[in-house]
């Protein structure tokens, strides 16, 4: 496979320091089993430093689910990307839909952390939302496009190797109905050309893209089935220590079978 399928779990406000270990300890033996998927946890910052040291010694990566742009400062409340590489986090998702729409996150500002996570050696899964009220498809296409190039300015050739892409199509997250397959193929071709056209063909044809909203095991197989989507980035599923490992077993199973 020319990209690695990847399986994110984003645990958004969920999960006490106390349930870190038995989620971990559930899941860790069984990705043996899965050998070409990538598994990551992203969890709230009181969580982080639980979920790095029950994860030591396991496959699993583990991510924060935000950061702020600058390395340390009178910034109260904030989280560090310095402080997020130096206890061992090795991802951190950047502009989810939730963050834009109730933090009033801009693209700016989504660009700010991008080029401060890499950086620091963190590195960025970039959401690229998309706005419920857009009513063409050039609007929808223009949309994409322009969080995309908003998003990755000042990104090297070589920085695009460490980063991820992440389609959330804003209707479809917390609503239990994602896009259809061929939709979020389309839309993550569109994000796929917009990489091209900023680097080349060979970074776009390595960037992994992935898909985000309402996804679990009945969905999953088809959307990972379409071959610009290389995992999906899972919220509410993905609490359940048993539907994360299978949604990872669909994923396997998706991409052999391309």
């Amino acid at each position: 496979m020319l990209r690695r399928p990847i399986v994110i779990a984003n645990w958004k406000m969920n999960k006490l320091p106390s349930e870190v270990e038995r989620y971990i300890a559930e899941v860790s033996p069984k990705l043996a089993a899965y050998p070409h998927v990538d598994a990551v946890l992203a969890g709230q910052d009181v969580l982080l430093n639980a979920m790095v040291t029950a994860a030591k010694g396991t496959s699993i990566e583990i991510g924060a689910e935000n950061m702020y742009w600058q390395d340390k400062g009178a910034y109260t409340g904030e989280t560090s990307p310095a402080a997020l590489a130096d206890l061992g986090i090795s991802r951190v998702i950047i502009g989810h839909s939730e963050r834009r729409n109730y933090f009033r996150e801009t693209d700016e500002m989504v660009n700010l952390k991008t080029l401060a996570a890499l950086r620091n050696g963190v590195s960025p899964i970039i959401a690229i939302d998309e706005a419920v009220q857009l009513e063409s498809l050039n609007d929808h296409a223009h949309w994409i496009v322009n969080q995309v190039v908003e998003s990755l300015k000042g990104v090297t050739r070589e920085e695009m190797s460490r980063l991820m892409l992440a389609y959330e199509p804003t209707a479809a997250i917390g609503s239990g109905q994602a896009m259809g397959p061929e939709a979020a193929q389309k839309s993550l071709h569109v994000i796929r050309q917009t990489v091209a056209d900023m680097f080349d063909q060979e970074v776009a044809d390595h960037v992994r893209i992935l898909y985000g909203g309402s996804v679990k095991p009945a969905n999953a197989y088809e959307l990972l089935k379409q071959p610009d989507i290389d995992g999906v980035l899972v919220g509410d599923a993905a609490l359940d220590a048993a539907t994360f490992i299978e949604l990872i077993s669909l994923a396997e199973q998706a991409k052999r079978n391309l």
